[in-house]
């Protein structure tokens, strides 16, 4: 009876491996040879930062709703994190400070733009600071490249499908458009041409297909089975051999800027991991789900072991035949409103059906008013609430995921999940 009494209690701990011991400590300092993705819990959109084995940096996306509409400050969204003291971009500084390898030196030698949204990349406003030498306003990564410099910036770029530097493409998307995409883009590319020439910022499109565009600066040689791969870029997609690509949209064809998302493959050793900003893969109904992004990069993508929700989980996202393909053990959502994630998104994120076995949920948030909708589902979730910090170790061969106290300067461990066994 003991014998089996002592059993049990090692599968509830292997189910459930939370060691409350590391309860209020803070996370292990990275060392080399591991891998860390911050997931940033901000409340006002996507930022993930990568630390590389080698020490390498890289920044996906830098959040910024504007304050000034009224849904940001509704109950529909959630609250600015960790308080008012700071904007958002300046806690993302906050946050890469505390945990870059060089603290208060730091510097990112990558940061990529996933899409021209306001929760990936910022939103002008009349509350915002202006930066007369560089005749830009701080918001979303212009704030954060302004207080840390930034070596290379990758975004979707500017010419495809539309030529969004045309001012007639200019003039006809602002007119429909309530957050200032165009002008804030234009704020984008003066702090681009001002950090080139004062501080020498690189500045590319996201190419699809390449291997060679994001790589270690540090000591590559020591990390060969470390590698990143660009899987998409404005709905042209990584065909699977060598660079090459084909492309979803002709010229002229604009479907929005969520399907023309970058989307990344991070792999060390045996760990893969995938992030594809906004893309969706739940076509309007009586058009076919095979048309989406989502289902044109599964193929390619392929099994991963942990993978953050496209769109924040909204209802367009996560379709059935890219869920059995990539069928990760961890899922991560960025989430901030009550759109996130669809019911029928979790369903199939949960569905023994799609693929078998386990799978852990995390959400960097999430609202009351998903927790009464959703119900008993949200039960299944390892976490809620919190940062979530997917720390990889030497060779890839496990990793660990911990939950940080987002309602603190301080971002003490609140839970620790693992060790995964890569796959």
């Amino acid at each position: 009876m003991q014998i089996r009494i002592v059993l049990f209690l090692g599968m509830l701990l292997t189910a459930f491996p939370c060691t409350s011991q590391e309860k209020g400590t803070q996370l292990p300092p990275w060392e080399e040879g591991v891998m860390e993705i911050h997931h940033i819990g901000t409340g006002r959109g996507d930022v993930a930062f990568c630390i590389f084995p080698d020490g390498t940096t890289l920044l996906v996306d830098a959040g910024d709703m504007s304050e000034t509409h009224p849904r940001t400050m509704s109950d529909r969204n959630v609250p600015l994190m960790p308080n008012r003291s700071k904007s958002a971009p300046e806690w993302i500084v906050d946050y890469i400070r505390q945990f870059h390898p060089k603290k208060n030196k730091a510097v990112l030698d990558y940061a990529m733009i996933t899409h021209y949204h306001d929760d990936h990349f910022g939103e002008l406003d009349s509350t915002r600071t202006f930066f007369k030498k560089g005749n830009y306003y701080l918001t979303g990564i212009t704030e954060v490249g302004h207080h840390i410099p930034i070596k290379k910036m990758l975004d979707r770029g500017h010419s495809f499908p539309l030529d969004l530097k045309d001012p007639a493409v200019q003039k006809e998307l602002n007119d429909d458009d309530k957050y200032g995409m165009i002008p804030t883009l234009k704020n984008y590319w003066a702090f681009i041409d001002y950090q080139n020439k004062e501080n020498g910022l690189g500045h590319e499109p996201l190419k699809a297909g390449s291997k060679h565009q994001i790589v270690l600066k540090n000591t590559s040689d020591r990390f060969l089975t470390f590698a990143v791969r660009n899987i998409a870029v404005n709905g042209t997609i990584w065909t699977g051999d060598g660079e090459g690509y084909f492309s979803l949209f002709k010229e002229g064809e604009y479907p929005g800027e969520n399907p023309l998302s970058t989307c990344i493959k991070i792999s060390y050793g045996e760990f893969d991991y995938f992030t594809g900003g906004d893309i969706s893969g739940v076509n309007a109904l009586g058009d076919s789900d095979f048309k989406t992004v989502e289902a044109n990069i599964a193929p390619v993508v392929g099994p991963v072991d942990v993978a953050t929700l496209n769109h924040h989980g909204n209802r367009d996202s996560q379709n059935v035949f890219y869920v059995r393909t990539l069928r990760p053990r961890v899922w991560i959502g960025q989430t901030w409103s009550s759109d996130h994630p669809g019911n029928n998104v979790l369903r199939r994120l949960l569905s023994k059906e799609l693929y078998p076995g386990e799978r852990d949920l995390f959400s960097t948030a999430m609202l009351q008013a998903n927790k009464d909708v959703v119900g008993g589902l949200m039960d299944r979730y390892k976490s809620l609430q919190g940062h979530v910090v997917v720390k990889v170790y030497e060779k890839g061969s496990k990793y660990d995921v911990y939950v940080l106290n987002d309602a603190s300067q301080e971002r003490e461990v609140l839970k620790k999940f693992g060790p995964y066994e890569s796959r």
